[in-house]
């Protein structure tokens, strides 16, 4: 018994067009080339900027008039740039301000921890120097490691604890204490300063632009290694082979939400620019990286599935292969529409198309699996339906990602088409 269920001739024609214009391999090698070159050049234009911000801030030892004025302290400015600059706008703003904010935080309450302790005398000096060291030192530690707070401000809360404790045991007077903080905020706000003019002005690396580009790229990987799955499993006689699948691109989406947290993060200390405000929803962004990566390991082991030395036979596979080559296709497309839409800030028809194309999908493939177990109780059925449950599994996920990025589209004000 065998059961054959056969797609509209619309959607049929449409995939076969998707299919003749599929992109050759030489095709996707100049891409990647052309990727390869984009990155050395934004990394040859930030290694330009540094340098030109660490010329500028060094005029101030350089420059006699200028040396007069911020004397042995413009060697704070020179370390701001740095520390500071990074190679995302976002990253170096956040970075700044924190040291600034870290600065200030831990310099005043060094400086009254200073000032209480000279009241004391000397040996209650000590005393009280060491309580308050104990207490802000561990109480910030503690804090620091908070993940919420690790994300965000670590680096903040690391400054704050070194100049706490650096103001703390100076042993200044306090006018001293005020003189020498305020001598190094001056600096420290020059270096920053520097680092913010030619890191917004000069050729701005905009961490939201990675991250909306690399959220819709995605889409695309894994479309490919989708479509690769389905031809290496079915294009195969009995005599050949089975081509191993490339899925270097699948293993990348997989390991990728370090990246993408970092990107997001740096992306909300961003200035508004293009098509990105403040509250621009990067959370989102998150939310729908994290549904990708839990395709890309349902994507893995149907790779593994494919690769397995356990094989159903040609005559297994036959009543199968038609729909399931053609849902391989259907997905595709959908991931590559999906892609596209947030590429493009356009919101589609995700409820009125893509979300019924689905369901149908999900529903040709249970009635098949379970006609194809129901005919062959054998090994090699069981093959066959852990190879349809993945392939389901697979459809059920390209159904939550449209959900999102259509929940997306919504919240961050996409155009419709």
């Amino acid at each position: 018994m065998s059961t054959t269920i056969h797609i509209s001739n619309e959607n049929e024609t449409s995939l076969n067009n998707e299919k003749q214009n599929k992109p050759f391999p030489l095709f996707n090698v100049w891409y990647l080339i052309s990727k390869h070159h984009e990155h050395d050049a934004k990394r040859v234009i930030h290694s330009i900027k540094v340098g030109t911000a660490l010329v500028l801030v060094s005029l101030l030892y350089l420059l006699d008039p200028l040396f007069e004025q911020v004397g042995e302290n413009a060697m704070w400015a020179i370390m701001t740039v740095v520390v500071v600059y990074d190679f995302y706008a976002g990253a170096t703003l956040s970075k700044g301000l924190l040291r600034g904010i870290g600065t200030i935080l831990g310099g005043g309450l060094g400086c009254l921890t200073a000032v209480l302790a000279d009241k004391f005398g000397r040996t209650g000096n000590t005393i009280v120097v060491g309580n308050s060291i104990f207490i802000f030192g561990a109480v910030a530690t503690y804090y620091r490691m908070i993940p919420s707070i690790k994300k965000r401000y670590d680096y903040g809360v690391m400054i704050f604890i070194l100049t706490f404790n650096l103001v703390a045991v100076s042993g200044l007077r306090a006018d001293k204490i005020l003189e020498l903080a305020r001598e190094r905020l001056t600096n420290i706000g020059m270096g920053f300063s520097v680092c913010i003019i030619t890191s917004l002005l000069i050729f701005p690396m905009w961490a939201s632009d990675e991250l909306h580009h690399s959220t819709s790229s995605k889409f695309t990987k894994l479309a490919f290694c989708i479509e690769e799955c389905m031809e290496a499993y079915f294009n195969v006689s009995e005599k050949e082979e089975r081509k191993s699948i490339n899925t270097s691109s699948c293993k990348t989406v997989l390991h990728s939400k370090s990246s993408d947290e970092s990107l997001a993060n740096f992306s909300r200390w961003e200035p508004w620019h293009g098509n990105f405000g403040f509250c621009y929803p990067w959370e989102k962004y998150l939310q729908i990286g994290e549904k990708l990566r839990e395709l890309a390991s349902i994507i893995l082991s149907l790779q593994a599935c494919i690769e397995s030395p356990l094989q159903p036979s040609r005559t297994l596979q036959e009543p199968i292969k038609e729909t399931c080559k053609n849902v391989g296709l259907s997905l595709g497309v959908t991931m590559r529409e999906l892609g596209e839409s947030i590429m493009k800030m356009r919101r589609g028809n995700e409820k009125l198309l893509v979300l019924p194309e689905l369901q149908s999908t999900k529903l040709e493939l249970t009635i098949l699996s379970s006609s194809e177990l129901q005919a062959f109780e054998t090994v090699e059925a069981l093959a066959v339906a852990n190879f349809m449950f993945l392939v389901m599994a697979i459809v059920d996920k390209v159904k939550v990602l449209a959900k999102e990025v259509e929940e997306l589209g919504e919240v961050a004000d996409f155009q419709y088409k």
